[in-house]
């Protein structure tokens, strides 16, 4: 429970990354399987300066941050065990983020 309460507080200070999944269950179902029988949620993501938050108990996702052009500018595992990512600070202007968990693929925008 405290880690909960201490994640709420955190993120007061900080800006809700809004993800969407992208495709659909058919596009993302694995080889070999049936499609989800829940929907998959899209992760919990904030941002403060150049800090990403994650909630805690995430799965391992490898982030990807792209350019206006589409172009990868940084790229990183996020570990289930991870919190947080430090983003270069020679970014600037706006990206969007890519958060990849298996063959889920789930998106966002920012603004560095």
């Amino acid at each position: 429970m405290a880690c909960a309460f201490m994640l709420g507080t955190t993120a007061m200070a900080q800006e809700i990354v809004p993800m969407q999944r992208n495709g659909n269950n058919d596009d993302l179902t694995p080889l070999g399987h049936g499609p989800a029988k829940l929907p998959v949620r899209p992760p919990l993501v904030y941002i403060e300066d150049y800090t990403l938050t994650f909630e805690m108990g995430h799965p391992d996702y490898i982030l990807y941050i792209k350019d206006e052009d589409g172009d990868v500018v940084f790229t990183t595992p996020v570990y289930s065990s991870q919190t947080q990512v430090v983003l270069p600070s020679t970014l600037s202007g706006d990206y969007e983020v890519e958060l990849v968990m298996g063959n889920w693929l789930f998106t966002g925008y920012i603004t560095l």
